[in-house]
C-alpha cells in the first residue's frame, strides 16, 4: 500500500501552493420548480375560506420560489462534497480548501495554505514572508506520522520538490541531500557508489528530513536510531535566516535540533554518514517465552538486527534476524519445508469459512490476496470481538510456522516490514540496560502487556513488535542517554482500522484508546517508558495533559528545547497545537 501524503491531487503537481479540490461531490435530486405552478387561474373568491386557501397557497409559493433561488445561486460541482461540509449540507467548499491527512486516515486537517517551494531560495522567502506576517507554516513531511505530528490547519510547508541528492563523497561514505528526498529515492540514489544507510525504519516512504526530526529508528541492540547517522544540517529559521550546524559548528544546537520535531528550523539539507551497501541473510523462525528467555542476551549481542513479533493469546513468537553474509560459508542453503500457498492456506481457509459465518461476501479471487491483506479483511468482520481476534491471531501464528526460512537480499530490500494496513500504533520506548548486561526488563514488560490483554480481554491483534536500539546522543529523541553502552528497548502495540465505515472505525478508535490507557497505568511509569514523537497523542483531557507535560519535563531538555525555540522562532510559525500543549514553559506547568 502506497503510504504517501494523502492529499486529493499529486503534490508534485503544484509548486508553493496547489490547489486540491474537495473529496467527492454531493448528490441530490434535481429540484423542478415547474411542478409546484399550476397554468391554471385560480377562481374567485366567494368565502373566507377560499381566502384562507389563497393565502397559504401564496406562502408555499413564495417557499418554493426561495428554494428555488438558493439552489440554482449556488449550484454544485462534482467535486463539491466533503464530510466536512454536511453540517453545511448546501453549501459547497472554497475551491482553496484543502484537505490533508496522514496515511492511516487518523488525523486530518483543512487548510488553505499549503507551500511547497522547489528550491532553497523559494523555501527561504516562504519562512521569511510567513515569519512577517506571523502565519503559520508547520513542516509536514509525507504523512506517515500516526499522530499526524506534521499537520496543521493554519498552514504547511513540504519540500516533495525538494528531493535531489546533492553530492557524494565515496571515501568518507557520506552524502549530503536535500531534506525531502524519500528513503528509497536515497537509497537507489547512492547504490551505484555502493553506500546506504546504516539502519531503516519499518517503511521507506518518508521524507529525510521528517524521519529524522521524530527520532525514527530501526533495529539492531549496536545501532542508533536514524537521527545519529546525521552529521551535518541546514537549517533555516524564521528569525535567523539560513543556519549550518554540525557536530563542530554549534554542537549543542545541533544535537537538540537533530531530533527538533520541526519545531526549530525546515530542515533544508541533511548530511548523512552512510556505510557500505552489503547483502544481509534474513532468518525468521518460531520461538516461545521459555527460549527466548533463555537465549536474549545472546540474541542481543551476536545478530546485527533482531526483532521479536509476538501474537497475543499464543506463545508463538516470530524471531527475526539480519546478519551480513559470511565470507567463508556464504549463503545458507535452506530448503523451505513449505511453499508460499501452503503457508497462507490455513489464512485463506479461515477467511473463506469467517466469511459464510458473517453472511458476507467478497468479489476478488482469495488467492490475490498477501497475508497482509487477508488479516485486514478477516479483521474487518468483527475487529473488537474477542473471540475472532483469538483466531485470527491464531491463524497468523500458523502463517509464521510454515514461513520459516532463510532470505537473502540487499540491506535497503531486506530491512523493513508490511505493517499492514491503516491503523492505530502507540509505540513506547524504555533502557533495557546494556549491550553487555541486559537487564531483561524488555522481556519483563511484554510478559506484563500479555497478561494485561488476556486479564482485560483486549480483542488485541498480532503483531506486538519489540525492536532495539543504541542510544542517541540527541537530547529530545527517546533513545537519549549521555553512557555509549546503553541500550533501549521499543514496543509497539496496534489497533487496525480495516474498515472505512465511520461508526465501526469510531468503535476501533475508542477500544484502542482504552487498551492503550490500561498499558499507560499499568507499565509506562514502572519502565520509564515514553512514546514515540511520531506517535504520542496529546490528551483533551486538562489532567491528563498536565500529566503528560510533567513526564515530558522530567525526561527531556524542555526549557532548553523551548529556550531555542524562542530564539529561532519566536512568532512560533513553525508550530501546531500539539507541539505548543506538550512544551509549556515552566512558569506554566
Amino acid at each position: 500500500m502506497l503510504r504517501l501524503l494523502s492529499l486529493r491531487r499529486s503534490l508534485h503537481l503544484h509548486h508553493r501552493r496547489p490547489q486540491f479540490p474537495p473529496t467527492v461531490a454531493i448528490s441530490r435530486p434535481p429540484l423542478n420548480p415547474t411542478r409546484q405552478f399550476s397554468t391554471v387561474s385560480p377562481p374567485p373568491p366567494s368565502s373566507s375560506s377560499e381566502s384562507e386557501l389563497r393565502k397559504y397557497i401564496g406562502y408555499g409559493a413564495l417557499v418554493i420560489l426561495c428554494g428555488a433561488a438558493t439552489y440554482y445561486s449556488f449550484p454544485f460541482p462534482e467535486n463539491a462534497k466533503h464530510k466536512k461540509a454536511q453540517i453545511f449540507r448546501y453549501a459547497p467548499l472554497p475551491e482553496d480548501l484543502h484537505t490533508v491527512s496522514n496515511w492511516s486516515g487518523t488525523h486530518e486537517v483543512l487548510t488553505r495554505v499549503f507551500h511547497q517551494p522547489e528550491n532553497l531560495e523559494q523555501l527561504e522567502e516562504v519562512v521569511k514572508e510567513s515569519n512577517v506576517k506571523k502565519a503559520r507554516i508547520r513542516p509536514v513531511g509525507s504523512g506517515l506520522s500516526p499522530n499526524g505530528i506534521g499537520l496543521s490547519r493554519m498552514g504547511m510547508v513540504n519540500l516533495a520538490l525538494m528531493d535531489e541528492v546533492l553530492e557524494v563523497d565515496k571515501e568518507k561514505k557520506r552524502v549530503r541531500v536535500q531534506a525531502g528526498i524519500r528513503v528509497q529515492q536515497l537509497v537507489d540514489g547512492i547504490k551505484e557508489y555502493g553506500l546506504t544507510l546504516q539502519n531503516f525504519a519499518s517503511i521507506r516512504e518518508q521524507q529525510i528530513g521528517g524521519i529524522i526530526q521524530v527520532g525514527a529508528h530501526g533495529t539492531g541492540a549496536k545501532l542508533p536510531p536514524i537521527d545519529e547517522q546525521v552529521i551535518a544540517m541546514k537549517l533555516v529559521t524564521p528569525a535567523k535566516g539560513t543556519i549550518e550546524i554540525s557536530r563542530e559548528k554549534d554542537p549543542e544546537l545541533f544535537y537538540l535540533a537533530r531530533c527538533g520535531l520541526g519545531g526549530l528550523g525546515v530542515v533544508a539539507e541533511v548530511t548523512l554518514q552512510c556505510v557500505e551497501r552489503q547483502e544481509l541473510v534474513e532468518h525468521t523462525y518460531i520461538s516461545n517465552m521459555k527460549d527466548i528467555k533463555k537465549n536474549h542476551k545472546k540474541l542481543l549481542a551476536d545478530n546485527k538486527h533482531v526483532k521479536y513479533l509476538y501474537i497475543p493469546y499464543t506463545d508463538a513468537i516470530v524471531v527475526v534476524t539480519c546478519n551480513p553474509i559470511s565470507k567463508w560459508r556464504g549463503p545458507p542453503k535452506f530448503q523451505p519445508k513449505y511453499t508460499s500457498d501452503e503457508a497462507i492456506q490455513h489464512v485463506r481457509d479461515l477467511y473463506v469459512e469467517s466469511l459464510k459465518k458473517y453472511s458476507a461476501s467478497d468479489e476478488r479471487d482469495i488467492n490475490e490476496f498477501s497475508f497482509t491483506e487477508l488479516r485486514d479483511k478477516l479483521l474487518a468482520l468483527d475487529p473488537l470481538n474477542k473471540e475472532h481476534v483469538v483466531k485470527v491471531n491464531q491463524a497468523e501464528a500458523e502463517f509464521w510456522r510454515k514461513s520459516e526460512g532463510y532470505r537473502v537480499g540487499w540491506s535497503d530490500e531486506i530491512l523493513g516490514f508490511d505493517c499492514g494496513g491503516q491503523q492505530w500504533v502507540s509505540e513506547t520506548c524504555f533502557p533495557a540496560g546494556t549491550l553487555a548486561k541486559p537487564n531483561m526488563k524488555d522481556i519483563e514488560y511484554i510478559e506484563e502487556l500479555k497478561q494485561l490483554i488476556e486479564k482485560e480481554n483486549i480483542p488485541a491483534p498480532a503483531p506486538i513488535e519489540q525492536r532495539w536500539t543504541a542510544c542517541s546522543k540527541s537530547p529530545m529523541s527517546p533513545a537519549s542517554s549521555s553512557a555509549e553502552d546503553d541500550i533501549f528497548s521499543w514496543v509497539g502495540i496496534i489497533m487496525y482500522l480495516p474498515t472505512s465505515d465511520a461508526r465501526q472505525r469510531k468503535e476501533i478508535t475508542e477500544e484502542f484508546f482504552h487498551y492503550r490507557h490500561l498499558t499507560q497505568t499499568l507499565l509506562w511509569d514502572q519502565y520509564s517508558a515514553f512514546e514515540h514523537w511520531a506517535k504520542i497523542e496529546v490528551p483533551r483531557d486538562k489532567d491528563e495533559l498536565a500529566a503528560l507535560q510533567a513526564r515530558l519535563r522530567k525526561r527531556f531538555p524542555v526549557d532548553e528545547y523551548n529556550k531555542a525555540r524562542r530564539e529561532l522562532d519566536p512568532n512560533k510559525i513553525l508550530s501546531s497545537n500539539k507541539l505548543d500543549k506538550m512544551f509549556v514553559s515552566s512558569d506554566v506547568v
